[in-house]
């Protein structure tokens, strides 16, 4: 904070990718450092007391690649990954002129995204997905689920109900929150989502997220878990839209490779809009305790 009585002020874009929405800022002069930058970002992104999101963005300078990015939770967690949050970045370090192409190439945690930017429309390339596994029990406060496991990036536990009005019905945030904090997935946790297929190349999901602590209106990794455990179960067929709790609609491509009991995917891509909601000052009164 300064230390006279002149406000700090931060540009900053307001994005949302299908109803995940990101406070996105241009660091590729390294104003803000890690260090300081946790408590930024949970301050930041209070609703009804700051700006409001479930996550914050910071670009930055890459030697090899296009740039990086540091990607936080709305509570000031770092995260390896984020699919409407990497689409989101994407687009804007085009429109800042971070980036002159429409094909980029930017680095995350989780590893180095490729994308493709068309208007508002962004398709994301993933690293390939790793840590399968299948139809494994467990119990929750007495309740029995029936999960699957796979990371895109960020760890992912998917349960599927028999249909729509189930997974309306479903508890997300009392299910979600025990299951994320179970001990089966310590000491990272995981996002937990609730799936209903309606046809092999469709299906509605619904996300707990970790970091946020609460059902989000959509997840990027979320839809593509969700999507590749679909099509390993034999249950859907790439490509496959995927309706979100904000009624927006996301595409997850893919290739599978079966090998006996062995199912792999590669060429794994998220595409759906990246829509900017604003671009404004962010001043440092709401940046305080």
């Amino acid at each position: 904070m300064t230390t006279d009585d002149t406000p700090r002020r931060i540009r900053f874009f307001k994005m949302t990718g299908s109803g995940n929405d990101f406070i996105i800022i241009d660091n590729m002069d390294g104003r803000f450092s890690s260090a300081d930058s946790p408590a930024l970002v949970r301050l930041a992104c209070r609703r009804k007391l700051s700006v409001g999101a479930d996550g914050l963005i910071f670009i930055e300078p890459d030697a090899q690649v296009d740039f990086c990015w540091r990607f936080y939770n709305a509570d000031g967690s770092a995260a390896e990954m984020c699919g409407n949050g990497a689409r989101c970045a994407a687009r804007f370090a085009y429109l800042r002129g971070i980036v002159r192409k429409p094909r980029i190439a930017f680095r995350t945690v989780a590893g180095i995204i490729h994308a493709e930017i068309v208007d508002a429309r962004v398709k994301i390339q993933v690293s390939p997905p790793h840590g399968l596994e299948l139809n494994f029990p467990l119990d929750v406060e007495g309740k029995p689920f029936r999960l699957n496991f796979i990371n895109t990036g960020v760890p992912h536990v998917v349960h599927f109900l028999a249909d729509r009005r189930q997974l309306d019905a479903a508890q997300v945030f009392t299910w979600g929150r025990a299951l994320r904090f179970h001990q089966r997935f310590q000491p990272a946790g995981a996002n937990v989502n609730f799936a209903a297929v309606e046809a092999v190349h469709r299906m509605a999901v619904r996300t707990y997220e970790r970091g946020v602590e609460d059902e989000t209106l959509a997840c990027g990794t979320g839809s593509i878990a969700a999507a590749l455990i679909g099509a390993a179960l034999d249950q859907v067929e790439s490509p496959v839209e995927v309706v979100t709790r904000s009624g927006e609609t996301l595409t997850v491509y893919f290739t599978r490779e079966r090998q006996g009991n062995d199912i792999r995917f590669r060429e794994v891509y998220l595409e759906g809009d990246a829509k900017v909601v604003y671009e404004a000052d962010l001043w440092d009164e709401t940046l305080r305790e």
